[in-house]
């Protein structure tokens, strides 16, 4: 395990990426091939709040949905930074061996669930065996060091980023939520899942779908 203190960044306690993956300790982890993603995940798919959310930790946020199934449901914020935290100052802290190879960019809080624990969303050029979900055909999810160490090497995966946290729902909670028109469902694009957009990656999202933050508006005042 390997934890560090984050005192000059009050949310954020301390950061560990285990030997062993985050999977093993949580049932709902244990899909490791997209070819066994059916008809009915969503596993995968970008979810996008709408004003009818309810709830002010997830306004206006763009999830990726890791794993979905009628028990469980897990997801990474894609457009939460953490302020003034960037990844080559965590691996630093982290004693990553080269963290000047790794990419320039902010460390993102990937939902309100275990935000001491880092998870990273890479493109399915780098695999850790026994350690990485496949959440699609494209993209995988690694909670261990190993994946860290990739990134900063002369080898790295093509695209990555890396998360403190993470979005959790119980049984027919996302799907409660998602028949009270919470969240829209729409296919991911890698170069929104990656780029560093930021806050404007929610009406990024949209514009992708035809729609516009006015139209949900309109909507959520006539539900």
């Amino acid at each position: 395990m390997v934890t560090i203190n984050r005192a000059m960044h009050g949310k954020i306690a301390g950061t560990r990426l285990d030997a062993s993956p985050f999977w093993e300790e949580h049932v709902y982890m244990s899909r490791k091939t997209p070819t066994d993603v059916n008809e009915t995940t969503l596993s995968g798919k970008l979810l996008i709040a709408t004003p009818s959310i309810g709830d002010p930790r997830f306004d206006r946020t763009v999830i990726l949905l890791c794993d979905h199934s009628p028990e469980h449901a897990m997801g990474i914020v894609l457009n939460q930074p953490v302020e003034g935290l960037s990844l080559r100052e965590l691996f630093e802290q982290l004693d990553i061996t080269r963290p000047e190879l790794a990419p320039d960019k902010s460390v993102l809080i990937g939902g309100p669930v275990d935000r001491d624990r880092g998870f990273v969303l890479h493109t399915v050029d780098f695999h850790a065996p026994d350690s990485t979900l496949s959440v699609n055909s494209q993209i995988a999810l690694t909670a261990t060091k190993d994946a860290l160490e990739a990134i900063a090497s002369h080898s790295p995966p093509r695209r990555s980023l890396l998360a403190l946290g993470y979005a959790g729902w119980g049984a027919g909670q996302l799907e409660d939520e998602l028949a009270a028109n919470a969240w829209l469902v729409t296919d991911p694009d890698e170069a929104l899942i990656f780029g560093e957009h930021g806050e404007a990656m929610w009406e990024m999202a949209l514009q992708r779908m035809g729609v516009t933050p006015e139209h949900l508006s309109a909507m959520a005042g006539h539900a």
